[in-house]
């Protein structure tokens, strides 16, 4: 069994083991089954065996059940005894009570190592689908992006998108000669939803440090892949954001690892709990993007493992891609339910001993229908399987278990502390700052300007004024003489001084 995982006993009396092959686990696969029939405990066992193969995994804990991984089985467990008799019955060899590697994420930062990513790197079609936005918003969304590229505006975390944006709708008539209309309401409906998604916390998984993905494909000192556990119980409450952090990590997963063909065993396992959240309303783009990513991402060596409550969740254009199929009970009380049921049990291999439908409907807890991928990547006949029992801790560890393990990872530390660098909003607030002193300059320079022109206008209304004005003598300071002279003058000027001239002129001429 070095090359395959255990998955449990099929067959008559369970003495037909079900083994999955390693090299076709990067072929993907389902687990799908009614609320309690035993799908945990199957993503548990399976997490155990990549782990103990030396395969990193990534899944996401809904019910906060699968931190028990962290923390060895014990003889004292209540269900010790089914356990030990299970395996006994399934010729299961080397049971025995361990705890596996594991590093705890919370896109929070609570109950994990925090886990962000860039608003680029989420990209517009992701990035849309988390906010629930139109063609015509996403179009707009685009043009941001776009817009983001060509300025040289890093869009980091949510405060540089909403400031883009705010830039964006202040320049959109220029803007909408060169990429399309941008209209002030789609604007307004995007801060919005931006403002809806910060409330339930988004804004924390927005920023750096971004996570590098080999971060989440370590290996222990024993050679076996560390198991990374997203806290998914709080992320449930904003489900679209569950899905698309997801959806961001398989893709950033397809974007960046090389190819590999068809390796002995897979680089990396992504188990993608209640996965009909992400494709509930999806846009056709999106189921594409998710079918693209699903068709060539095991070309790079990872395997993606979809768990749902039923098969008819999961496209069918991406249902066809999963080879490895563990189905537990499903339950039809309606005709919508039997119909569902009969399709899902028309898609496995028939095995002649049973009939597949009737097997799906009575299977117990604990017990499934599964159907693995053998030789050539061709299905195995479909069997009753009883399920192993997980050798790690089954139920959730406690608080203080958690917060030591958290100290003692080899990542403590390294996501804790937000990073906040010059990005698009540092930008564009030093852009609208140095507008601002330009602007409070020209204000002053422009009633400077006009303060100069009302005096230049006063000093020639001035000049206008003397020059309507009469010339006047410049009058020097007159000598006692000069005095005496101009009063004369002035006495000869008046009567008294007429008759005293005549007087004179008189006497002369008589004389004569």
């Amino acid at each position: 069994m070095d090359n395959r995982i255990f998955i449990g006993g099929g067959g008559e009396n369970y003495a037909l083991p079900q083994l999955l092959r390693l090299d076709y686990a990067n072929r993907h696969g389902l687990i799908a089954g009614a609320t309690g029939t035993g799908k945990t405990v199957t993503l548990q066992i399976l997490a155990e065996g990549f782990s103990a193969q030396g395969v990193p995994v990534v899944l996401s804990d809904v019910k906060g059940d699968l931190s028990g991984l962290a923390e060895a089985g014990s003889p004292a467990f209540k269900l010790h005894g089914a356990f030990t008799e299970r395996a006994a019955k399934m010729g299961l060899p080397d049971y025995a009570y361990r705890a596996f590697p594991v590093t705890f994420w919370d896109v929070f930062g609570i109950a994990g190592h925090p886990i962000r990513a860039t608003v680029a790197e989420m990209g517009p079609l992701l990035l849309s689908r988390l906010l629930e936005l139109s063609e015509a918003q996403e179009g707009v969304l685009n043009i941001v992006f776009r817009v983001a590229d060509e300025d040289g505006l890093p869009l980091l975390d949510l405060k540089d998108l909403q400031a883009l944006l705010t830039w964006v709708g202040q320049q959109r008539d220029a803007l909408t000669l060169r990429y399309g209309n941008i209209s002030p309401a789609t604007i307004g409906t995007i801060q919005r939803r931006l403002l809806v998604l910060e409330t339930q916390g988004a804004a924390m998984f927005f920023g750096e440090p971004a996570l590098e993905l080999a971060d989440l494909m370590r290996t222990d000192a024993e050679g076996r892949g560390v198991i990374n556990i997203l806290a998914a119980d709080k992320l449930m409450q904003a489900p679209r954001l569950y899905a698309t952090t997801l959806l961001w990590l398989l893709s950033e997963l397809f974007e960046e690892l090389p190819e590999v063909g068809d390796p002995e065993k897979p680089k990396l396992v992504f188990f993608f709990d209640e996965a009909h959240l992400l494709f509930d309303d999806a846009p056709k783009a999106l189921v594409s993007k998710v079918e693209q990513v699903a068709r060539l991402i095991r070309s790079k060596g990872v395997g993606i493992y979809f768990i749902t409550q039923n098969p008819a969740d999961v496209p069918d254009t991406i249902l066809g891609q999963l080879g490895n199929r563990v189905q537990h009970a499903l339950r039809a009380f309606t005709a919508k339910d039997k119909r569902e049921l009969k399709q899902a049990a028309d898609t496995y291999r028939p095995n002649p001993r049973f009939h597949t439908e009737t097997a799906i409907r009575e299977v117990g807890t604990g017990e499934a229908v599964t159907s693995l991928l053998e030789a050539k990547g061709a299905p195995g006949i479909v069997e009753r399987t009883l399920i192993r029992p997980p050798s790690s801790r089954l139920g959730p560890i406690d608080e203080p278990t958690r917060a030591a393990l958290m100290a003692g990872s080899a990542l403590s530390g390294k996501y804790d502390t937000p990073l906040d660098r010059e990005s698009a909003f540092e930008r564009l607030s030093a852009r609208a700052e140095a507008a601002a002193r330009e602007a409070e300059e020209a204000e002053a320079a422009a009633a400077a300007a006009k303060k100069a022109d009302e005096e230049f206008k006063a000093a020639r209304r001035y000049q206008a004024d003397q020059a309507r004005k009469p010339a006047s003598r410049s009058r020097q300071p007159q000598s006692l003489g000069d005095a005496m002279t101009d009063a004369l003058i002035k006495e000869l000027g008046g009567t008294t001084g007429r008759r005293i001239v005549r007087g004179i002129l008189g006497g002369i001429f008589k004389a004569r």
